[in-house]
């Protein structure tokens, strides 16, 4: 029988009021993924809990187990990630990476290369002056690490290389096509040769001396494109992000 005490280190995804001084927070954890939990009492001034539990921090916890709900006993910062993020284009580009593996990620299922992927995004977007420009990356290696990425060096529908070539966005198929499978009435969606070199940089793995952190406009329309395909919805935190955009 597994002990109804453990501890874990997690990042704060969202949360919510419960009552007249709890919180019911998501997690994601380092050992088990997402996790739901309350957070008794922590709406209080004087909880030990109070201004730990926000969005974005990294906190080492100490959990029970509960029936319904795991319970928060206790919570150290680690990484007080949001101090750092309520600036308002940072706040949106956090609140959009948050939920993006919020919505993609399922409960108690491990998935430390996002998890790594999550507090590095969220360390670059507290120190970034354009923060939103870092989202289109997180959400390409997002998807890579979901076995979602689309092939960036080959059609998505033949096979046939993409180097060097003009290629457009087929959501359906999840991916790039060549020009020789354009159908004639698809206009939109078209990525030039730099686009498409722009692509490859911004899929290269952390650490890799390719690698890019900002896509071109063409790219990231692309990105965002693909994963509300795969969400099935566009991100509510989508439509903040697109208001800074617009200035």
């Amino acid at each position: 029988m597994p002990a109804r005490a453990y501890k874990t280190t997690a990042v704060v995804l969202r949360g919510r009021t419960y009552g007249e001084a709890d919180r019911i927070l998501t997690f994601f954890s380092v050992e088990r993924g997402k996790i739901d939990a309350i957070a008794k009492g922590s709406r209080r001034t004087k909880s030990h809990l109070a201004g730990r539990l926000e969005l974005g921090n990294e906190v080492a916890l100490t959990m029970h187990r509960g029936r319904n709900l795991d319970v928060v006993v206790s919570a150290e910062i680690e990484n007080a990630y949001w101090q750092n993020l309520v600036a308002p284009e940072r706040y949106a580009a956090a609140n959009l990476i948050v939920e993006l593996v919020d919505t993609f990620c399922e409960p108690d299922l491990a998935m430390p290369e996002i998890y790594a992927l999550l507090t590095g995004a969220l360390r670059a977007i507290g120190r970034s002056d354009d923060a939103l420009a870092l989202v289109p990356r997180f959400s390409l290696l997002l998807l890579g690490a979901l076995g979602l990425a689309p092939p960036v060096d080959s059609c998505v529908i033949c096979g046939a290389p993409l180097q060097g070539k003009t290629a457009w966005l087929d959501q359906e198929q999840g991916g790039f096509g060549g020009e020789e499978c354009r159908p004639a009435w698809h206009d939109a969606g078209i990525l030039d040769e730099n686009d498409m070199d722009n692509l490859r940089a911004l899929a290269a793995p952390r650490g890799d001396a390719s690698a890019v952190l900002r896509a071109t406009p063409v790219v990231a329309r692309a990105i965002e494109t693909l994963v509300n395909h795969h969400l099935g919805r566009r991100p509510r935190a989508g439509a903040h992000a697109a208001e800074f955009a617009k200035n």
